[in-house]
C-alpha cells in the first residue's frame, strides 16, 4: 500500500530553488519520489543545486528564470513539460524585498518590485500550469506571516504575501470543482540568507526567539516537509488555505 505521502511519479516545478525555503522543499519533493524542475536567476547556482540533488537520487531539471520577467517564467513551464509531459505540483517560492524601513519612505520602485516579483508573477504562474492540471493536482503558494501581522520594515513585503494569501483562496475558488488544490504556506522568520537582516541582529534575533513558543528561530527544512503535504494525498481534502509555520509566534 502506497503511503499518503508518496509523491512517485509527480511533476513539480519550485520557483526560487537554489537556497533556503525554495532549495529545502524541491529536495523533500525529490525524495518523496517527484521529479523536480527548479530555478533561480543564476545559471551557476542552478547547475550546482542540480548536481547536488541528483547525486541525492533526485531526478531534476533546472535552469535560470527571473520570475518577474513573464517570458522566462513561460520558458521554465515549456521546458519542464518538454521534459515530462506535464506538471502536477507548483510551489511559487521565489520572491524579493529590496527595501527595509518605513512604509511611507519606499520608492516606487521598490514597491513596484515587490509586488511583481511576489504577486504578479504567481499570478502568471498560476495562469501557465493551473489549465494543465489533472485532478488532484497542488498549487502551493510559499507566503510569510507578514501577510498576517504587521511589521515595521517590512510592510511592502508583508502586503505583497497578504495579497498572495487571498489569490490563494480565489483560485482554490475557482479550481476545486476540477479537484486541483491550492493553498499556501507562512512561515515565520526562517534562518535562510533571504531574511538574514531580520535573523543576523543579535538583539532582534534573541527578541524574537524569546516572543516565540517553541524559542528558536525556524530552519528551511521546517517547511520542507509542509510543502510535500500539501502537494500529496495526505491534504486531498484541504484547499484555500494558508498554513502557518512560525513556531507559534501568531498566536500570542
Amino acid at each position: 500500500m502506497r503511503s499518503l505521502f508518496d509523491l512517485a511519479g509527480k511533476i513539480a516545478l519550485v520557483t526560487g530553488a537554489t537556497r533556503g525555503i525554495g532549495r529545502s522543499i524541491a529536495e523533500e519533493l525529490g525524495k518523496a519520489g517527484a521529479k523536480v524542475a527548479i530555478c533561480s536567476r543564476k545559471a551557476d547556482a542552478c547547475a550546482e543545486t542540480e548536481a547536488d540533488l541528483a547525486r541525492s537520487g533526485i531526478e531534476v531539471l533546472a535552469m535560470p528564470c527571473n520570475v518577474s520577467r513573464k517570458e522566462e517564467l513561460q520558458a521554465l513551464v515549456d521546458a519542464t513539460r518538454a521534459r515530462w509531459g506535464r506538471i502536477d505540483i507548483v510551489v511559487a517560492n521565489a520572491a524579493t524585498n529590496p527595501y527595509y524601513g518605513p512604509l511611507t519612505g519606499i520608492g516606487d520602485e521598490a514597491f513596484d518590485k515587490i509586488f511583481a516579483n511576489n504577486l504578479k508573477s504567481v499570478l502568471w504562474l498560476a495562469g501557465m500550469t493551473l489549465p494543465g492540471m489533472t485532478a488532484g493536482g497542488s498549487f502551493i503558494l510559499v507566503g510569510s506571516i507578514g501577510g498576517i501581522i504587521a511589521n515595521t520594515v517590512i510592510g511592502a513585503y508583508g502586503m505583497s504575501k497578504a495579497a498572495g494569501h487571498h489569490l490563494v483562496r480565489n483560485l482554490a475558488a475557482e479550481w476545486g470543482p476540477k479537484n486541483v488544490r491550492v493553498n499556501a504556506i507562512a512561515p515565520g522568520l526562517i534562518k535562510t540568507e533571504f531574511a538574514r537582516a531580520l535573523w543576523e541582529d543579535p538583539k532582534r534575533a534573541e527578541e524574537r526567539v524569546s516572543n516565540t513558543p517553541l524559542r528558536r528561530l525556524g530552519e528551511p527544512r521546517d517547511i520542507g516537509g509542509i510543502a510535500v503535504f500539501l502537494a500529496s494525498p495526505a491534504a486531498a481534502f484541504i484547499t484555500g488555505q494558508c498554513i502557518v509555520a512560525d513556531g507559534g509566534v501568531t498566536i500570542l
